[in-house]
């Protein structure tokens, strides 16, 4: 039932007309998706990850992507893989439920709409993570939606 309530589809950061990246996040996580230029060796590629900012590109180059984090992560959770022509950052959210309107600071926000979306998704995320006998997949709220971080107490840790 919980992927039912995954993103639905990646949202673009675009610049100049071109794509910068993909992302999408879950209660947990802020997951960034990079194409990466073709003939060049994987070894060549790098990716920083700090608490507050997040580097990549290819090593003895200028970075590709050199920008603070919108909120803070866990960088011990934190991690990048290549697959497929693909970088895939995983960012450990360090506040669980927090919606992120962006990865990356000024660059590539929600409008307030899709921020709304997001933040439904993920206290719907978080009702299922809470009650995994019952299906959420089909709830709906009226109105606006609650702080995933904050409602009824805030989300339970283990």
């Amino acid at each position: 039932m919980a992927e039912k309530l995954a993103p639905e589809k990646r949202h673009s950061f675009v610049h100049n007309g071109q794509k910068v990246f993909e992302w999408d996040q879950t209660l947990e996580e802020v997951n960034m998706y990079m194409n990466l230029p073709p003939n060049v060796p994987s070894k060549q590629f790098y990716c920083k990850i700090q608490s507050k900012h997040v580097e990549v590109g290819i090593k003895g180059n200028p970075p590709y992507l050199n920008h603070d984090l919108t909120c803070p992560v866990k960088t011990d959770c934190s991690f990048w893989t290549l697959e497929d022509d693909i970088m895939h950052i995983t960012l450990q959210k360090r506040d669980k439920g927090q919606t992120w309107a962006s990865p990356i600071v000024g660059e590539g926000q929600l409008d307030p709409y899709s921020t709304d979306l997001e933040q439904k998704r993920l206290m719907l995320q978080r009702f299922q993570e809470e009650n995994p006998g019952f299906d959420f997949s089909q709830a709906q709220f009226n109105g606006g939606c609650p702080d995933p971080r904050t409602f009824m107490g805030g989300i339970r840790s283990d």
